[in-house]
């Protein structure tokens, strides 16, 4: 965390933060563009940033994305809110935004975790039924070969559907799925209302990607989970969920135990 406060101690570093927040995703000629600093000074503050996690890159063709990466500040907010008052501090940021009106451009994803662990080990916690039932509540019937189907089960529950498939398929490295499909017992399991359901139901299938990269003896794992349509109801619904999991998933290959559920009020 020294890293992460020495980070945002600089407030060029933080502009370059904000610009990412308003227009998360774009390249190093857009954000010099955009905050009317030199090529040079917005690389050595990029390079910072990326050290402190508070910044994560995509490659696109011949370009590099930068995205704001949450995971440094969910790790802040792990250590100093706890969890009888997460949903205070949620609903009074989701206040601000709306009463900011706070854009958000970006129609994907992205989220960077480093996780003491081994990249096999991490495979294995993302495709094992025994590991993604105990961070996630989900477990996947599938062989994990591109192009087969997926079955995803949750709380009894199985949805299948042919557009349910992996994308690609490379142990210890990447993997890529399509989401699932929203059906009326998800929404129930889900307490999602029926209004939601129909605006979930009606948007695009999304698709989600791992890239797993081994950096000594800990991995470097990138979330992408991208494919929305703009203004997205889904994109809004998993930005809140995928944190937390991963969150579960770092401690329970980390210590052999996942993180309690919330407390329900």
């Amino acid at each position: 965390m020294d890293e992460v406060f020495r980070a945002l101690a600089d407030p060029s570093r933080r502009r370059l933060l904000d610009s990412l927040n308003a227009c998360n995703g774009q390249s190093l000629r857009e954000l010099c563009a955009g905050l009317s600093m030199a090529r040079q000074s917005v690389s050595k503050h990029l390079a910072v940033l990326e050290a402190a996690n508070l910044v994560t890159t995509v490659r696109r063709g011949r370009e590099k994305l930068h995205y704001l990466n949450a995971e440094p500040i969910n790790a802040i907010a792990e250590r100093w809110i706890g969890q009888y008052d997460h949903e205070r501090v949620r609903a009074l940021a989701d206040l601000k935004r709306a009463l900011e009106q706070e854009p958000m451009t970006s129609n994907e994803f992205v989220y960077t975790t480093y996780i003491n662990t081994t990249p096999e080990r991490l495979w294995q916690a993302l495709t094992d039924p025994a590991f993604t039932r105990r961070y996630w509540g989900v477990a996947f019937e599938t062989d994990w070969a591109p192009g087969s189907a997926m079955v995803w089960e949750q709380g009894g529950e199985k949805t299948a559907d042919p557009a349910q498939v992996v994308l690609e398929s490379e142990p210890g490295r990447r993997l890529s799925y399509t989401w699932h499909t929203f059906t009326p017992e998800w929404a129930k399991a889900a307490g999602v209302s029926d209004d939601v359901l129909a605006r979930v139901s009606a948007e695009r299938r999304s698709k989600v990607t791992f890239e797993i990269e081994p950096l000594g003896q800990m991995v470097r794992l990138t979330v992408v989970h991208d494919g929305f349509d703009p203004g997205s109801t889904v994109l809004d619904m998993i930005r809140g969920g995928w944190p937390a999991l991963l969150s579960s998933l770092k401690t329970l290959l980390e210590t052999g135990e996942a993180l309690p559920e919330p407390a329900s009020e």
